[in-house]
């Protein structure tokens, strides 16, 4: 590992006057990821800023626009909290599968979605409830869809001097529910070979869907949307058929490449397998 400046800021302001300076500056929210790729070196860095000391950052509440939560919060954090738990099942569930316990005690969630990996196992989750990324700057703050937040593999819309400061969960409408599924090669802390998040709003009475979100990861150079499938859920009675349907729809947004963990074809067998679970599960969830 090469040698750099370390600083650990108790104010946003001292935080971005510190990434705002000449020379390479990297932001360390939780460092699981940072630091092997500083020991590896896929990454250099003049000064490693830490951000877990700025209290914008660790905040976690909830408002008129949904739930806050600051990008330097772990993965542990998020997973106990009560509200988490019960209005956001699918951001639930991805945060109790990045890593081991040990790594979800330090991983911070904003740490996940600016290392912008395919693969990553919050993004769908945050995706589906329509995650708002805010974004801070020594010129104020501005906010971004998380849909437009990530331009490529390990890119985000990012630029010197900004950090992402929180994200905002708009809170789910009544009679919604969302679940996220990946499939690994082992039992655990593995990289997703495909994964997916869903989200469903329906008429309790009449079954039709009024809302469907669908979200993949490491099946494109970025965590995507299933648009196709959305469209073919919405405004129609939910039944086995159309689940099916929408799991075939969701293929359509899918662009995998063939690795050693899996081919195209069979990343693409995953999205409809792991579509069609997850919807089946919000159904489930809603009705019960």
């Amino acid at each position: 590992m090469g040698t750099f400046r370390y600083a650990a800021p108790n104010t946003l302001d001292e935080a971005l006057s510190a990434l705002a300076a000449p020379g390479e500056s990297r932001p360390l929210a939780g460092g699981t990821d940072l630091i092997d790729q500083l020991r590896t070196g896929r990454r250099g860095a003049d000064v490693v800023v830490d951000l877990k000391l700025v209290p914008e950052l660790q905040r976690m509440v909830s408002d008129d626009r949904g739930l806050h939560i600051g990008a330097a919060r772990s993965c542990t954090d998020v997973r106990d909290h009560a509200q988490v738990a019960r209005q956001y099942q699918g951001l639930f569930e991805s945060a109790g599968l990045i890593g081991s316990i040990q790594i979800q005690n330090r991983a911070a969630i904003g740490g996940n979605v600016c290392n912008a990996a395919p693969s990553a196992d919050i993004v769908p989750a945050l995706l589906v409830h329509d995650a708002i990324a805010v974004i801070a700057s020594k010129k104020g703050k501005r906010e971004v869809p998380l849909a437009g937040f990530f331009v490529g593999p390990g890119k985000t819309v990012l630029e010197k001097g900004q950090i992402l400061l929180e994200l905002i969960l708009p809170a789910p409408a009544p009679n919604s529910a969302s679940a996220y599924l990946r499939f690994i090669p082992r039992n655990e802390m593995d990289i997703a070979v495909a994964g997916v998040g869903s989200y469903l709003e329906l008429d309790p009475a009449t079954r039709i869907v009024k809302r469907a979100r669908i979200a993949l990861a490491a099946v494109a150079p970025t965590p995507v949307r299933a648009r196709m499938a959305e469209m073919a859920l919405e405004g129609r009675e939910i039944n086995d058929a159309l689940i099916d349907a929408a799991s075939g729809a969701a293929v359509q947004a899918a662009r995998p490449i063939t690795d050693v963990r899996g081919s195209a074809d069979y990343r693409k067998e995953l999205v409809q397998v792991l579509t069609r679970r997850t919807l089946r599960t919000c159904v489930e969830r809603i009705l019960s």
